[in-house]
């Protein structure tokens, strides 16, 4: 307890010029006046995935048999896609979106169709990554999102003429398991885990990323610090991060990764809201942080993302 009394101490010092108020932003569009366009669907394998998934086990078929796919909550995954959303009125920003749920299913709906209607609304393309899922059985269950996500930028890239983007200005935007995974697409330096194809990859990451309520880089439990083998790289994309204060650690997380940013001084905002909880994604609940596509969309202007093409 003493250590993360101390901890935050000292991120109140070196932060509180930076850390802002969840307050609602100056007046966005609508989003109901701009309703979602039917989508481009890629497949993002389409020659078969690169590696197979592991046998699942009894609790993983049982959590299938007992809460199938929805609408509104997908799961059992195995051929992922990119679904396009392109705006009226674009600006030439991209934004790939990874919906959360653990790594089980992905929560289709409030953190990704709603997400993309947002980004149309502000003149982003959208592409809502429907990642492999459950990879809970994988020794390292981000691997194979973290393969589609990159496939998945290659294809915006790949696109960026056709479509009138700037390919400097592809971002990607994750909330939960998503942040976990927009963080180590963003963060994790290596060869890739896959054999490339010039024609659908790029080997450029996110040129920026939003991390919503996102973990599994810092450990929270005794001594506060980076988990063992992970350095933020000197150079990381700039970084919008949200979370509300009653999240369990995900404020730690969120704090420790932005002190990381300052350290290698690069941009980078940092929101942590007193009330919300986890998984709150689009739905408007009288909370301040329901606010946050306000303030992600006013620092996605500050930086010079949303600027017309």
């Amino acid at each position: 307890m003493k250590n993360l009394f101390a901890f935050f101490v000292g991120l109140a010092l070196l932060c509180a010029p930076f850390i802002h108020a969840a307050t609602p932003a100056a007046t966005q569009p609508s989003v109901a006046d701009h309703p979602l366009p039917e989508p481009i669907v890629f497949k993002l394998w389409p020659h078969g995935v690169p590696s197979p998934m592991a046998p699942r086990s009894e609790a993983t078929l049982k959590m299938l048999r007992s809460s199938p796919s929805t609408a509104t909550s997908v799961t059992d995954v195995t051929d992922p896609t990119l679904a396009v959303y392109r705006p009226e009125n674009p600006n030439g920003a991209s934004m790939v979106v990874a919906p959360g749920g653990g790594y089980t299913r992905l929560s289709y709906e409030n953190e990704g169709t709603k997400v993309c209607q947002w980004l149309n609304s502000i003149g982003v393309t959208a592409g809502l990554l429907k990642y492999r899922t459950p990879t809970r059985d994988e020794k390292l269950p981000f691997e194979m999102p973290v393969q589609d996500a990159q496939r998945a930028i290659g294809i915006i890239r790949h696109h960026a003429g056709e479509w009138g983007l700037d390919p400097n200005r592809v971002g990607l935007l994750g909330f939960s398991a998503g942040a976990n995974l927009a963080g180590h697409v963003a963060w994790d330096r290596g060869e890739r885990t896959y054999p490339q194809d010039p024609q659908l990859d790029d080997a450029k990451g996110p040129d920026f990323i939003v991390f919503i309520y996102g973990g599994g880089f810092v450990e929270t439990k005794g001594t506060i610090a980076l988990r063992s083998g992970f350095t933020m790289p000197s150079d990381a994309p700039p970084a919008f991060f949200l979370v509300a204060g009653d999240d369990h650690t995900n404020p730690i997380e969120a704090a420790m990764l932005y002190v990381e940013y300052k350290k290698l001084n690069i941009p980078a905002e940092l929101h942590i809201c007193t009330k919300g909880g986890h998984g709150f994604g689009m739905r408007k609940a009288g909370n301040p942080v329901n606010h946050w596509p306000e303030l992600c969309a006013e620092w996605m202007q500050s930086m010079g993302y949303l600027k017309a093409k």
